[in-house]
């Protein structure tokens, strides 16, 4: 920059400046979108009707005493039309009162396991 005067060295560094923050504010714009992106979409994956209703099959199942009856059912309706291993065991075996039941739930996005003590 030998050959220009101060002023227009000064034009020139203010121009840099200039451009590289804003190159930095797009950066940051464009992260900023990205990570809100990305928590909206796994809010959105939550699969939280499937898991309330395969629950609430394995509880109305517990509760009429014969739980082994339908747990293959639940198990292979879950795989098949929602793609989820679903898997759960009632504690202790064939459900007396009281009881628990520990339900686990997996996607492939989401993996939920819960431990339901009976009333």
């Amino acid at each position: 920059m030998a050959g220009l005067n101060d002023d227009a060295q000064w034009i020139i560094l203010m121009g840099f400046v200039i451009s590289f923050s804003f190159f930095f504010l797009a950066m940051i714009l464009n992260q900023s979108v990205v990570v809100g992106q990305t928590t909206a979409e796994s809010v959105l994956d939550f699969p939280k009707n499937d898991i309330r209703d395969v629950r609430s099959v394995i509880i109305e199942s517990a509760a009429i005493g014969d739980p082994s009856s339908v747990h293959n059912d639940i198990i292979t309706i879950s795989m098949s039309r929602k793609n989820a291993v679903v898997n759960y065991a009632c504690v202790p075996a064939g459900c007396p009162n009281p009881y628990t039941i520990n339900i686990h739930y997996n996607n492939g996005v989401t993996a939920y396991n819960e431990t339901w003590l009976s009333p």
